[in-house]
């Protein structure tokens, strides 16, 4: 499974933004997807995640309220719609796949898009 993230870019404080992820190789519908992130100088945080069939959905309490994730499996789709951003969501954003909603680990990472909020 191939994953490619795109459409990070500078936005104000309160802008919003949406990530994409195309996932090829394989059929994502079998994937939980998810969401991470790095800040300059921290470690990798998780943001969000979606089940294969999107009946589960979780998010970094971070985030929660102001982001969403969803999927398109029709066409091999993960986005984050991320509103209401702030200075502290600048990251490089990562999509990621996984086989088990409730166990293992991500195997799967794309290269990452850079998300930058100025204030």
């Amino acid at each position: 499974v191939q994953l490619q993230a795109s459409g990070g870019g500078l936005v104000q404080v309160g802008g919003s933004l949406r990530l994409s992820c195309a996932v090829s190789g394989r059929p994502s519908s079998p994937y939980v997807m998810g969401w991470f992130r790095r800040a300059p100088g921290k470690e990798r945080e998780f943001v969000a995640a979606i089940s294969g069939t999107a009946r589960l959905i979780d998010y970094a309490d971070s985030v929660n309220g102001r982001f969403t994730i969803s999927r398109d499996n029709a066409n091999n789709m993960v986005y984050l719609q991320m509103n209401s951003l702030q200075p502290e969501d600048t990251a490089i954003y990562y999509c990621a796949a996984k086989s088990n909603w409730a166990r293992g680990r991500y195997g799967y990472w794309g290269q990452g898009t850079l998300v930058t909020v100025s204030s």
